[in-house]
Order: C-alpha cells, then sequence, then structure tokens
C-alpha cells in the first residue's frame, strides 16, 4: 500500500484548538497552525490577524496519510469539535479570524465538502455557515503558536477550551484516535 498524503487547511476558531483536536487523529501526518485567506500582501503576523483587518483566517495545514483516513473522515471530525453554525465566533473568539472555513485546493476536494456539509446538515438545529474557499497563500504561523497545547496543557485557555473539545473528541470518535 502507497502512504498517499494529502493536505487540507482548516479554520474552526482558535488555530490551537483546531490543532490540538487534529493531532490526536491516527493517519494525521503533520498539522500547521497559520494563517490564509485574507487580502493583505505578505506575510501577516498574529498582531496583525487579531485586529480583524488583514480578512485572514486562524487555519491549521492538515497533512493525512489517505491510506489510514479519508477527507470525509476528517471533515466529520472538524464538524464535530466546532460550532459551524456561528459566523465568525467560536465560543468566546469573535472577529472574522475564527470563522468556520474549509481552504480546498481542486475541485475533487470541494465537491467533498459540499457534500459533507449537504449531508450533516440535518444534524444541525441552525444553518451551517462554514465557507468552503480555493486556498490561497498559506503563511505558517509565529513558532510559538506551534504545537500549542503540547507545549501548554496548563495554560488557562488550553484547561477551560481545548480540553473540552478533546474530551468531545474522544467521545464521539474514539475509533479515529492514534
Amino acid at each position: 500500500m502507497t502512504n498517499v498524503n494529502q493536505t487540507i487547511t482548516l479554520g474552526g476558531g482558535c488555530f490551537w484548538c483546531v490543532e490540538a483536536v487534529f493531532q490526536q487523529i491516527k493517519g494525521v501526518e503533520n498539522v500547521v497552525s497559520g494563517y490564509t485567506g485574507g487580502t493583505v500582501p505578505g506575510k501577516p503576523t498574529y498582531r496583525e490577524i487579531c485586529s480583524g483587518l488583514t480578512g485572514h483566517a486562524e487555519v491549521v495545514q492538515i497533512t493525512y496519510n489517505t491510506n489510514v483516513i479519508s477527507l470525509q473522515e476528517l471533515l466529520i471530525i472538524f464538524f464535530t469539535t466546532h460550532d459551524p453554525t456561528t459566523l465568525n465566533r467560536q465560543g468566546a473568539d469573535r472577529g472574522t479570524q475564527y470563522r468556520s472555513v474549509i481552504y480546498y485546493q481542486n475541485e475533487e476536494e470541494k465537491a467533498i465538502a459540499e457534500a459533507v456539509i449537504e449531508n450533516i446538515q440535518p444534524y444541525f438545529d441552525d444553518k451551517i455557515v462554514t465557507e468552503v474557499s480555493l486556498l490561497g497563500p498559506f503563511f505558517e504561523a509565529e513558532d510559538y503558536h506551534q504545537d500549542y497545547y503540547e507545549n501548554n496543557k496548563t495554560q488557562g485557555y488550553c484547561t477551560a477550551v481545548i480540553n473540552p473539545k478533546l474530551a468531545k473528541l474522544r467521545q464521539m470518535h474514539a475509533d479515529k484516535l492514534k
């Protein structure tokens, strides 16, 4: 069986949360926090992203082995570990940088994302507002944002926000965990 690695770029609120979730998944080879989707030229900084003026979203770029996990499975995990029905908000994090978004690289990924959204919409009371957009330039976030949960498990945000997401992940997707 050939190791076939693909990448998908997802935003679902703070990238620390999304990164922590996907680092737990079998078949995920790498998760990089970063920024994309904005209109300001050049590499943005975290401070600029937080201003809400760049148009960028906090995202993670996930490299995964398609022999172990499919894009559909990754997207189901994505939709069950954040609220895709809130526009530009996840919990207390508010602003366009926290939008729910799937950045696709080709028409096949776009079709898969749209099909997953259509299939799971009946499980939500409110309309899914997740943006499905073509991936533009991806900018890796500053080093201190990488592996944030792993390096800061006792930090307040991690215990209050990320730990409950990981508990939900273990409850709903135990068969997909490393």
